[in-house]
C-alpha cells in the first residue's frame, strides 16, 4: 500500500484549499469527503445567501464571480465544484472515514470503503453534522427537523421555528413569505445580533406587525403530534402545530476529535488542543483546519478567516519533511 503524505478529513471549502496546496507542493495527497463535494454546503437551504461576500469565500487567489455581492447557495456549489474538476484534485467523495490510528511512522486510516497509510493527517469536518439537541419529549417526532431545505414543504402548514440566529430566522421569513403560519421560539430576550444586517430588521419588523408570532424567554417543552408545549415568562403555553425546524444550532463531533485522541478543553467551549503556528494538536502528524478549530465557539472560524490554515499546515509539513530528510 502506497503511503500518502498527508490525508485530509472532509472535502469542504478548507479540505478542498488544504488539497490545492498539497497538490501545488507536490506531496502525496487524498480528500475523503463522506458525501458529495462540500457536504456541508450541499446540506444548506437552497435559497441560503451567504453573509461573505464572493472574494471572501475564495480560496487559493482562484476568482469567485456570483450575480451579488454576497453568493448564494448554488453559486458556491458551482465555485468550489469547479475548482475540485479543473484542479483535477484527488478526492473520494461518498466515503466516510471511521478510525483514524497513530502507527509508528504515521496514520493509518480506515474509512468505510478502504484503508490508508499517511504521514500526516488534516481534520477538516467542520461542525455541520451533529445538532444542538433540545432534549425535550418528542423530539423524535417525524414532524421535527433540525435542518432546513425548502419552504415549498412547509406552505399552508402550522410551524414553530425554534432559534434566534441566521439559520432560524432565514428560514422563519423564507417559510412565511411561502404562506407558513409561523411562530418563533427564541431563548434569549431579542433576535440573535450576529444575524445577517440586512435580515434582522426584517425580521423585527415582521414580528412588530404581527405577521410572525415570537416568543422571547422562551423554550419549548414538549412536542406532541398535533402541538407544541413552551415555558414563556406568562407560563405555560400550548401552540397547534404541524411542524417544529429546531434550528439551535450545530457542533463538532467531539467524540471523532477524543477517539484521535486530541485533548479538549473541559469547559463548555470544548476547544482542541492545537498550536494556532502550526495546526497541529497535540498528536504529532495530527492537523486542524477550519472552522472545527473553534470548539463549541462554531461563530469564531468561518471560510474566510480559516482559508490561512492550508498553508500554513502545508509549509509545517514540507518543513518537518526537510528536516528528516537532512537527519
Amino acid at each position: 500500500m502506497e503511503k500518502l503524505d498527508v490525508l485530509i478529513v472532509g472535502g469542504g471549502p478548507i479540505g478542498i484549499a488544504c488539497g490545492l496546496e498539497a497538490k501545488k507542493k507536490g506531496l502525496g495527497y487524498l480528500i475523503v469527503e463522506k458525501g458529495p463535494i462540500v457536504n456541508s454546503l450541499f446540506n444548506y437551504p437552497v435559497n441560503m445567501q451567504f453573509f461573505s461576500s464572493s472574494e471572501r469565500l475564495e480560496i487559493d487567489d482562484i476568482p469567485f464571480i456570483s450575480k451579488e455581492a454576497k453568493p448564494k447557495r448554488n453559486e458556491a456549489l458551482e465555485y468550489y465544484r469547479r475548482i475540485v474538476s479543473s484542479n483535477s484534485l484527488n478526492i473520494h467523495l461518498f466515503e466516510k472515514v471511521e478510525t483514524v490510528e497513530k502507527t509508528g511512522d504515521g496514520f493509518e486510516i480506515i474509512s468505510d470503503k478502504n484503508r490508508y497509510m499517511a504521514e500526516h493527517v488534516i481534520i477538516a469536518t467542520g461542525f455541520y453534522d451533529l445538532p444542538n439537541n433540545l432534549n425535550v419529549p418528542g423530539e423524535d417526532l417525524p414532524k421535527v427537523s433540525h435542518y432546513y431545505k425548502d419552504p415549498h414543504y412547509y406552505a399552508r402548514q402550522k410551524l414553530a421555528v425554534v432559534g434566534a440566529s441566521n439559520s432560524a430566522i432565514d428560514a422563519a421569513l423564507e417559510c412565511w413569505r411561502k404562506g407558513s403560519e409561523v411562530t418563533l421560539i427564541i431563548r434569549g430576550p431579542e433576535v440573535g445580533q450576529r444575524v445577517k444586517y440586512w435580515v434582522r430588521p426584517d425580521i423585527i419588523n415582521r414580528i412588530e406587525e404581527g405577521s410572525i408570532k415570537a416568543y422571547f424567554n422562551s423554550t419549548v417543552k414538549e412536542i406532541k403530534e398535533t402541538e407544541l408545549i413552551i415555558d414563556t415568562p406568562e407560563g405555560e403555553v400550548i401552540l397547534e402545530n404541524d411542524f417544529v425546524l429546531a434550528l439551535t444550532g450545530y457542533m463538532p463531533n467531539f467524540e471523532f476529535l477524543e477517539k484521535l485522541g486530541i485533548e479538549l478543553s473541559r469547559d463548555e467551549k470544548r476547544l482542541p488542543a492545537y498550536n494556532p503556528e502550526t495546526m497541529e494538536t497535540n498528536v504529532e502528524g495530527l492537523y486542524l483546519a477550519g472552522v472545527i478549530c473553534g470548539g463549541m465557539e462554531t461563530h469564531k472560524w468561518f471560510i474566510e478567516n480559516s482559508r490561512i490554515h492550508a498553508p500554513i499546515i502545508i509549509s509545517h509539513i514540507l518543513s518537518k519533511q526537510l528536516v528528516d530528510s537532512r537527519a
